[in-house]
């Protein structure tokens, strides 16, 4: 990754922030107003008024800031290329199954790529009004104070997060084992549905851990940033270096990160009875 000196990366991230409030302003003016959203494509995978107005939101910022800059976002897809050096990911709306069912658990997650490396993201959660903030190098905060993941150092005594992927009705390979596994390892394993917020609770400490599989780009660049910036470590499940494409993350602490990993890699296979769509 090329140099970026301190102050590109603070403008950077206001320009995210700016972004991220924007959409979180949409976000809650559209609660409980949300009455027809469609599928696209798989069972449970939404799309609604509210995801589509507050990506436009996010775009225009981006587009009055950063025109000359590639974009990945949800809804709209790869704008001005994705192979440019500055890539933002963008989820206007990341929990809508949530949403659509009133149900307060999703935010808004826009984070930037440079060179392919996650290095500023902003997730903003409107129904807590909590406002994440990271960039390599800079730290990590919510609502401007400083955050720190957590100090748990013994998987038995952790509490983790995870979610399970649109496709699971479809595959062996849909998490379910993994979860009852760490949840009999650990003293909890929760399901928000909403992996930016996953991610900021790792960062935050509210949570030791988080795994899942079938995860988007753009559900995840943000909240890399904000862990790692925490003091906590990002990897593939084997613990190698994260591959973004993969729809594979673990996030943890880092004090427990090697025996999550090893108890992902070891958790007994179990028939899934798969539901044919």
């Amino acid at each position: 990754m090329s140099q970026h000196s301190t102050r590109d990366l603070e403008i950077f991230l206001d320009i995210a922030t700016e972004a991220a409030i924007s959409a979180g302003a949409i976000v809650k003016n559209y609660w409980g107003k949300i009455e027809h959203y469609e599928e696209k494509g798989r069972a449970g995978d939404l799309v609604t008024a509210a995801d589509k107005a507050a990506e436009a939101a996010i775009l225009k910022v981006l587009g009055r800031h950063v025109p000359d800059h590639g974009i990945l976002a949800e809804e709209s897809g790869t704008l001005g290329g994705d192979r440019r050096e500055y890539l933002w990911a963008i989820d206007p709306l990341d929990g809508t199954t949530n949403f659509a069912h009133g149900y307060p658990v999703a935010a808004v997650s826009v984070g930037l790529m440079i060179r392919g490396v996650p290095t500023v993201g902003v997730v903003y959660n409107p129904f807590r009004d909590e406002l994440f903030r990271a960039a390599k190098g800079l730290g990590a905060t919510l609502n401007r104070c400083p955050i720190a993941v957590s100090q748990t150092e013994k998987l038995a005594r952790s509490l983790l997060v995870t979610g399970f992927a649109y496709d699971r009705r479809e595959t062996t390979d849909n998490n379910y084992a993994e979860f009852c596994y760490l949840t009999h390892l650990t003293q909890g394993v929760r399901r928000s549905g909403a992996a930016a917020l996953d991610l900021t609770d790792v960062a935050c400490g509210r949570l030791d851990g988080y795994w899942e599989r079938g995860i988007h780009i753009w559900d995840i660049v943000a909240g890399i940033v904000l862990v790692e910036e925490a003091g906590g470590k990002v990897t593939a499940y084997d613990g190698s270096g994260i591959v973004l494409e993969s729809g594979r993350i673990l996030a943890t602490n880092g004090t427990i990160h090697s025996s999550l990993s090893q108890a992902l890699r070891e958790t007994p296979k179990m028939r899934a009875n798969l539901k044919k769509t």
